[in-house]
């Protein structure tokens, strides 16, 4: 596959468009469990009310709106024992 890297800034900016009347921020940064991967919450502020999305570092070094592979069954409910 294909991928030319991309800051996460192009990222946040290509899927939460910013003006003047929509305030955007981040809301959340950390790594995952257990693998350690880093990710971000974007929240932009909107009329209609707000909008977050999480943006996922990939072993090449870009972002995704979706997280890596081999992250992606880690990330979910998880049900607590009795």
């Amino acid at each position: 596959m294909y991928t030319v890297e991309t800051s996460l800034r192009l990222l946040v900016e290509k899927w939460l468009p910013q003006t003047l009347s929509t305030p955007m921020r981040v809301t959340r940064f950390s790594r995952t469990h257990p693998n350690r991967r880093r990710y971000v919450r974007v929240e932009a502020l909107r009329p209609e009310g707000s909008v977050a999305l999480f943006f996922f570092r990939h072993d090449d070094g870009t972002w995704q709106v979706f997280p890596p592979e081999n992250a992606r069954l880690t990330i979910g409910a998880y049900a607590r024992a009795a």
